[in-house]
């Protein structure tokens, strides 16, 4: 489903058990300076990451200051504060704004709260120019967190350079079958550079031959239930999307690439790397 650009005023744009992605939720909160926000959501452990703009986070006890230090996502590095489930998280803007992805995944086990900064941020880039595919990924709640984390994973892709594919060669997350694939629903929210920039985002279901096609603009939200799942963007546009993956059973992500495309893992530079940075 995509869901497009609105102004969501500070409430769930992906909730609670959603019909179509229910391991995952999705908000979009915009403050600014000295204006805060409580954040509680039952049944979810959730990632407070500032796009852009500095916060000041309160979970229970433990207080994180100045989260957040870009203005602006191609600038500097994400960071992040992890609240347990069910926890109260008050976040007060210290910046002039701020706007901030609050992302969450079903769970049901209570873990301590921490504080992800600029240094714990685990990026990868692959890819190359000539295939098309040169991409960085910056690892929020990646494969080695700084704190426990029950089944969230929470990452930004960058197209690396102007125009360019994501999410290829096509796999798919839907079934629980290891070691080969995992189920894991997933929430996409996508950024372009130049804010005029749009790109497309495909969804074939298994068995089928041709699939939905979903034209995305600046902040586009695509849920991703099942199916294979590439997107491209345009030539002469920097592509970003911010990504969070609620896990069924397990946090670790196994991709099952389709077959018809599967060769290409070999052909596309350093590939690997980022399929084992997801488990």
């Amino acid at each position: 489903m995509h869901i497009p650009h609105h102004d969501n005023h500070n409430r769930a744009i992906v909730d609670c058990n959603d019909e179509l992605t229910p391991l995952c939720y999705f908000n979009i909160v915009k403050l600014n300076k000295g204006e805060s926000f409580t954040s509680q959501v039952d049944g979810y452990e959730t990632c407070i990451a500032p796009a852009t703009g500095s916060v000041d986070v309160k979970v229970g006890d433990s207080n994180f200051d100045a989260v957040g230090k870009r203005m602006h996502i191609w600038d500097g590095e994400p960071e992040g504060v992890y609240v347990p489930v069910g926890a109260t998280a008050t976040m007060t803007c210290v910046s002039k704004n701020t706007e901030i992805f609050i992302a969450g995944a079903k769970f049901d086990e209570v873990y301590e709260p921490f504080v992800v900064r600029e240094s714990d941020i685990d990026p990868v880039q692959y890819g190359s120019d000539d295939t098309k595919t040169h991409r960085k990924i910056k690892h929020i709640l990646g494969k080695s967190p700084a704190g426990k984390v029950g089944r969230l994973l929470v990452s930004e892709l960058f197209t690396v350079g102007a125009g360019g594919w994501s999410g290829f060669p096509s796999h798919k997350h839907d079934t629980d079958s290891l070691p080969d694939e995992t189920r894991h629903d997933e929430v996409y929210n996508f950024r372009f550079n130049p804010e005029n920039g749009f790109g497309a985002q495909f969804l074939t279901r298994e068995g089928e031959d041709m699939g939905e096609v979903y034209h995305i603009r600046n902040s586009s939200t695509i849920q991703i239930d099942k199916g294979y799942h590439p997107c491209v963007a345009a030539p002469g546009y920097e592509m970003y999307y911010f990504t969070i993956l609620g896990g069924l059973s397990q946090r670790p992500l196994h991709q099952n690439f389709d077959p018809e495309h599967a060769y290409q893992l070999k052909t596309i530079p350093g590939i690997m790397d980022m399929v084992n940075k997801f488990k």
